[in-house]
């Protein structure tokens, strides 16, 4: 058994369940890699597209989850300047939390999450300089490492990772990974190299991670919803199980999955224009809805749960 069938079969065993009813409504996205406001953070030129996805979510009585790599804490070792900088992402994930409607999962670059004291008491609020108000960010929050969702209807199951697992520089050895990001590659990019966490990612690397996700969805028979290569990835019903959201650090767009009916539906979102020539904020379908039962056996439990 390969590390990393070894590694998700715990995950699995262990991770927590959340039921779902057909009109439940889910919005998965990950790898904002939300930054610092620098030349380093990726997320900055598409937190504004960012942000108007996720207020059409709330809106729209969607359930945000992340899948991992929310943060950039590989290249910051700040919470807090993160929090500073993007504090009106924050303020509207902060709403969800408030609604029961925010679950986090972390994935290597933000790995330290799995510290349930990360959040300190001064780091769990954050300042808005035009109302003159702190506000509590997302108070006493678990970050967990996989996320079972289960239908209440067939017990079929959607298996939530951030896709980093089984890695050894991105999971056993993530101290080294980050020593490198942090003291080697975060100089280089703060003077104008293409980010590796972006467009600049090795296609090569990307189809190994794939083809080993793929591997493990198809063999163990589960749906498999990850993030981590930026890759959006839509199987149709029949091929192998295996779903990727993208990222929220593509090129002039975000991507995510969005759950409704109990179907799945690749999404885009981006800059569009008017006929006016006036600018919104634009969401395409890229591939679905496609049933979740359309996967056949796919996720179903077949005894109870562990």
């Amino acid at each position: 058994m390969s590390r990393l069938d070894t590694k998700l079969d715990q995950l699995f065993t262990y991770a927590p369940v959340l039921s779902y009813k057909k009109d439940s409504k889910f919005i998965l996205m990950s790898d904002c890699h939300r930054g610092q406001g620098n030349w380093g953070d990726n997320f900055l030129p598409n937190q504004n597209i960012f942000y108007g996805a996720l207020e059409y979510y709330y809106d729209h009585g969607f359930t945000y989850i992340e899948l991992g790599d929310g943060d950039e804490l590989w290249e910051n070792r700040s919470m807090n300047a993160i929090l500073r900088t993007h504090s009106r992402v924050f303020r509207l994930m902060n709403a969800f939390y408030r609604q029961k409607r925010l679950y986090m999962l972390y994935g290597n670059h933000d790995i330290i999450k799995r510290r349930q004291n990360l959040l300190k008491p001064d780091c769990r609020n954050y300042y808005c300089d035009t109302i003159e108000k702190e506000d509590s960010f997302l108070d006493k929050i678990l970050y967990h490492e996989g996320l079972i969702l289960q239908s209440e209807e067939d017990n079929s199951q959607l298996f939530l990772i951030h896709g980093h697992q089984g890695s050894l520089l991105n999971d056993e050895l993530w101290h080294l990974g980050r020593f490198l990001v942090r003291y080697v590659w975060r100089p280089l990019e703060l003077v104008g190299f293409k980010a590796p966490t972006g467009a600049g990612r090795s296609k090569k690397l990307v189809e190994k991670i794939e083809k080993e996700l793929c591997s493990y969805a198809r063999t163990n028979s589960k749906i498999l919803i990850a993030g981590h290569t930026h890759r959006p990835v839509f199987p149709h019903p029949g091929d192998c199980p295996y779903f990727n959201d993208g990222s929220c650090v593509h090129p002039q767009c975000i991507t995510g999955l969005e759950i409704e009916n109990n179907a799945l539906t690749l999404v885009k979102w981006s800059i569009s224009a008017t006929p006016e020539r006036l600018l919104y904020i634009d969401r395409q379908i890229l591939d679905g809805p496609e049933p979740i039962a359309a996967y056949g056996n796919c996720g179903i439990r077949e005894t109870e749960p562990k």
